[in-house]
């Protein structure tokens, strides 16, 4: 996978913090900024599920009263049509 520049523009303070955590890590900053948009894609992408699941939980009523219940369900269930 190609790579692409990005340029952004931070304060001198933000600027510093995030060289130093970078040479903490022992690695470059570039390579510090990808990890960090890439753990904030993975923790949205989490908090997605979560939602989803809460309203799957939520409306699972509504669902089964308008779709009914699907054999697959019945049987992970243990019920016998």
């Amino acid at each position: 996978m190609g790579k692409k520049q990005l340029n952004v523009r931070v304060d001198a303070t933000t600027a510093e913090m995030a060289r130093e955590r970078a040479e903490q890590q022992g690695i470059s900053m570039n390579q510090y900024i990808e990890r960090l948009v890439q753990q904030d894609m993975g923790e949205a992408g989490l908090r997605f599920v979560d939602a989803a699941a809460q309203f799957m939980k939520e409306y699972e009523s509504e669902f089964l009263a308008e779709f009914g219940e699907s054999e697959s369900t019945a049987e992970r269930q243990g019920v016998r049509r």
